[in-house]
């Protein structure tokens, strides 16, 4: 845990318990957190942060209010556990987004003895480029029952032989969004947050079901498999989605480290794309692709023991220790 939360601009939101109490939605502020509970002018109708989202029009300058009063009950952070900020209706995730990342896989994957590996990065290159001008954003559905809090263990399931991290940068949605274009898409982000969307490499592709392609659903939705948080930044404060620094350090050394610059099609592409086929609700996360850096890349997958740490410009940091599932 932080033992001080850093985050762009003056609050953030998130989710905390006290002791063995209940779990409530709470305003961060200088190294405190605003119990949302004793603001009455919120009138909340269930103590989330998802129902705070659902009036984010509304709710904004209340917060902003709230975060400048010292009315209501204000606890230490460092006196509160801290979950994952929000519990979405629905998680959207972007693949191979990030153009760095897809040209090492490229060439990673070209047969001994093939082309040059400087001709297969050029032609990658080139690849990404028509995507990123013709194409349209590789998404896939995640499950909820996969977030875990942005402190907690990952558990590593006794099947899983392969589990690797994917840092990435998480929109949060606030007003709903069907059908939007991509010059308004940004309008229905509420916030952001940091993901890592854990992948068991080997139950990606099966060898049993031949060209109807990836297995989602068993590769990346183990329970703890998407740490989130820890908190959520108004996007407000966040600034340029698209020149964000996201770093991921296993055990101290930095694996990931790549600028949101190097996404294929940003937030606002594909929050739009998504919008398009399902509705967008308050609280849904729209997870945009890890970059380059991966544990495949470096030959060096997560173990029992390991401790990632994941921060992008703003979003503060989360830690999470890697625990082996018990057997039995």
């Amino acid at each position: 845990m932080e033992t001080s939360p850093s985050f762009a601009g003056p609050f953030a939101l998130g989710t905390f318990s006290a002791g063995d109490g209940p779990a409530f939605p709470g305003l961060v502020a200088e190294g405190r957190v605003l119990d949302l509970r004793t603001v009455p002018e919120l009138d909340l109708p269930e103590p989330t942060t998802r129902a705070l989202l659902e009036r984010w029009d509304d709710v904004l300058p209340l917060l902003t209010e709230a975060a400048r009063s010292a009315a209501g009950e204000w606890l230490p952070w460092s006196a509160l556990r801290v979950h994952a900020p929000v519990e979405p209706r629905q998680v959207f995730q972007a693949g191979a987004n990030y153009r760095t990342h897809v040209i090492d896989l490229v060439v990673a994957h070209e047969p001994p003895n093939g082309r040059p590996p400087e001709q297969v990065r050029a032609e990658a290159a080139a690849m990404m480029d028509r995507r990123a001008a013709e194409g349209e954003p590789y998404v896939f559905l995640g499950l909820p029952s996969s977030i875990t809090g942005p402190y907690d263990p990952v558990v590593i399931p006794s099947w899983c032989e392969k589990p690797d991290w994917e840092l990435e940068l998480a929109a949060v949605i606030g007003r709903p969004a069907f059908r939007v274009s991509r010059e308004h898409a940004l309008e229905h982000v509420a916030a952001y947050t940091i993901a890592n969307d854990i992948t068991a490499r080997e139950a990606v592709f099966r060898k049993d079901v031949g060209e109807m392609g990836a297995d989602w659903l068993r590769a990346k939705n183990a329970p703890t498999f998407t740490p989130l948080g820890p908190y959520l930044v108004p996007a407000a404060f966040v600034g340029d989605p698209g020149d964000l620094q996201v770093t991921l350090r296993l055990n101290g050394q930095v694996m990931q480290d790549e600028s949101t610059k190097d996404m294929i099609f940003d937030v606002a592409r594909i929050v739009s794309a998504v919008s398009q086929t399902v509705p967008l609700l308050p609280g849904d996360l729209v997870l945009t692709g890890s970059p380059a850096g991966n544990g495949l890349h470096h030959g060096r997958l997560l173990r029992p023991g390991d401790v990632m740490e994941g921060t992008i410009t703003g979003l503060g940091v989360q830690r999470n220790r890697c625990v082996a599932e018990e057997e039995g």
